[in-house]
């Protein structure tokens, strides 16, 4: 699967969020300064053609919804994260976030939790 951009990137989040959005709706949901209408009608075209992004016509536009779940991405890129600077391991990556992030007790305690959650199903 391709990475996204940054600019892809947010308005995918906007896309998330919507479900269903044509491009003034997105550029709504975009924090100031406010990108072109044709900058981002150009990402969304590229989001479609690489295949995060479908429409349908309505009118004479086109309501944009993702072909990828949130969720599905959130992973991928964090797998890619993990492998490529941690060496594919979640315990070097937790390690790291630990000591360089003041994680605090409550947080590390809520995320065995969730690992043991996960475990038993």
């Amino acid at each position: 699967m391709k990475q996204l951009t940054k600019a892809e990137e947010d308005i995918m989040q906007v896309l998330w969020q919507l479900e269903k959005a044509n491009v003034k709706q997105i550029i709504e949901q975009l924090p100031q300064p406010k990108p072109a209408y044709n900058t981002v009608s150009t990402i969304v075209r590229i989001l479609e053609s690489k295949g995060f992004v479908d429409y349908e016509k309505k009118g004479k536009g086109h309501i944009y919804f993702p072909l990828l779940k949130k969720q599905e991405y959130s992973n991928q890129s964090l797998n890619k994260l993990v492998d490529n600077y941690f060496q594919g391991s979640f315990k070097s990556m937790v390690s790291f976030f630990v000591k360089k992030n003041d994680i605090n007790l409550n947080e590390l305690e809520s995320v065995l939790e969730e690992i043991e959650k996960q475990n038993k199903q």
